[in-house]
């Protein structure tokens, strides 16, 4: 192979492009979130459009360092990064600052940082390393057992944090156990659990538990009746009932704004008292996108964001901006931008010659696609609000820096995709 001639060379701009687009996007949109008449300067650095302009500029440095250093860095120390990356998850947890019920936030003056988003990288290079190790097959119940112990670890210690919608993303990784070999049954069976668990929160467990024993009993009655079968459906039966009776018990531990930003999602939870935090959020989140309409009101010319009706607009509510100011073509222009992104990341991943890339780029992919699933879902009412950023929109350093990180290590990996790292 020829020397290299710039630390650029072999860059796929496809993917730099739409960064930096979907990266002004955000700033623009971060701009009108909080904008009137008296609003100084985009570039007035002690609001929050301006210090977005410094995280970018910030990234944008990142961005190029990662491009300096020699691809065999990441996979040699993906290990290592993961583990300070755990001790920093459990650091933040005694040492923190608590902000909103959440103690996972290093303070620095004004400036704050969420190790919890900067750990999804990390994750994301200690899987790729353990499953791109040689005799690992999916098939093997010892390296599924791993597996979801590298990014269940995470999960769990942030869960302590009182950060559920940042848990919730790790489990996108079950996505790239299913691209390495991992049974769709079992992508299936998760669908089923969640439907249970779900249904486990708005009707009588018992009732439940009476269903699911009809169900099995059938299923049995129509199979082999054979003592492995058998042992199947008791196994199974076991399962539905620790499920049923443990969800609800665990929904009780949460705190009370968890339960009812769950309550309200479910349709359990429409008191006067809801409209006016939970369920008022996304009411005023769904009148601000559909008073968009076709077109939009226009940039700076949103009502509903003008008068601050949206609470959380310049982070995790920022779609509302785009879909009351931009209308349904602007909403649908940045939502092809990200699909754009997401399947020129997969696309990328598949044309590696080495297994390590392969599999980071669909970590890569799956934790913007449920990001963006989640958010979105949210500011619309198909999912609860459970805080999460929209990638490179959200205000927010954390998130950006993260987000930057996780795209451009494997942008620099792509620029070797004829080398191989394991």
């Amino acid at each position: 192979m020829r020397e290299r001639t710039t630390i650029f060379q072999g860059t796929d701009w496809v993917m730099v492009i739409l960064y930096i687009v979907l990266v002004t996007i955000g700033w623009l949109n971060i701009y009108a979130a909080v904008y009137d008449e008296s609003s100084p300067g985009i570039t007035n650095i002690t609001q929050e459009y301006g210090k977005q302009m410094i995280f970018i500029l910030v990234a944008l440095g990142i961005a190029v360092a990662i491009m300096i250093v020699e691809p065999n860095f990441y996979p040699a120390f993906s290990m290592f990064i993961y583990a300070f990356m755990l001790l920093a998850l459990v650091a933040v947890y005694f040492l923190g600052t608590e902000i909103k019920g959440s103690r996972s936030w290093f303070r620095f003056g004004d400036f704050g940082l969420q190790p919890a988003e900067f750990a999804k990288f990390a994750t994301a290079l200690a899987l790729a390393k353990f499953l791109s190790a040689l005799n690992i097959r999916m098939t093997d119940m010892t390296t599924r057992l791993w597996s979801a112990f590298i990014f269940a670890l995470p999960l769990g210690i942030i869960l302590l944090q009182n950060e559920t919608g940042t848990a919730l993303v790790y489990l996108g990784f079950i996505l790239v156990m299913y691209r390495e070999g991992l049974s769709g049954n079992l992508l299936l069976l998760a669908f089923f659990v969640s439907l249970l668990a779900v249904l486990s929160l708005l009707y009588d467990p018992l009732s439940l538990l009476y269903a699911c024993v009809v169900i099995l009993l059938a299923c049995y009655l129509v199979i082999r009746k054979t003592k492995k079968n058998l042992l199947k459906v008791s196994a199974s039966l076991l399962v539905c009932g620790a499920i049923v009776f443990g969800v609800p018990f665990a929904f009780s531990k949460l705190h009370d704004y968890q339960q009812k930003r769950i309550n309200v999602w479910l349709g359990k939870d429409r008191s006067s008292e809801s409209k006016k935090d939970e369920y008022y959020n996304v009411h005023q989140s769904l009148v601000a996108i559909g008073s968009g309409g076709f077109t939009g009101k226009g940039y700076l010319e949103g009502t509903q964001t003008k008068y601050n009706y949206v609470p959380e607009q310049s982070t995790d509510f920022i779609f509302c901006t785009v879909g009351e100011e931009w209308g349904y073509i602007g909403t649908v222009i940045l939502l092809s931008l990200y699909l754009a992104l997401i399947l020129r990341i997969i696309f990328v991943a598949e044309r590696q010659r080495s297994t390590f890339s392969r599999i980071y780029g669909y970590c890569v992919a799956s934790i913007l696609f449920i990001h963006l699933t989640i958010n979105i879902g949210m500011t619309i009412g198909f999912m609860p609000v459970i805080g999460i950023p929209l990638p490179f929109l959200s205000y927010g350093g954390s998130s950006m820096l993260s987000f930057t990180i996780l795209l451009f290590i494997f942008i620099k990996l792509d620029s070797h995709r004829l080398e191989i790292f394991r």
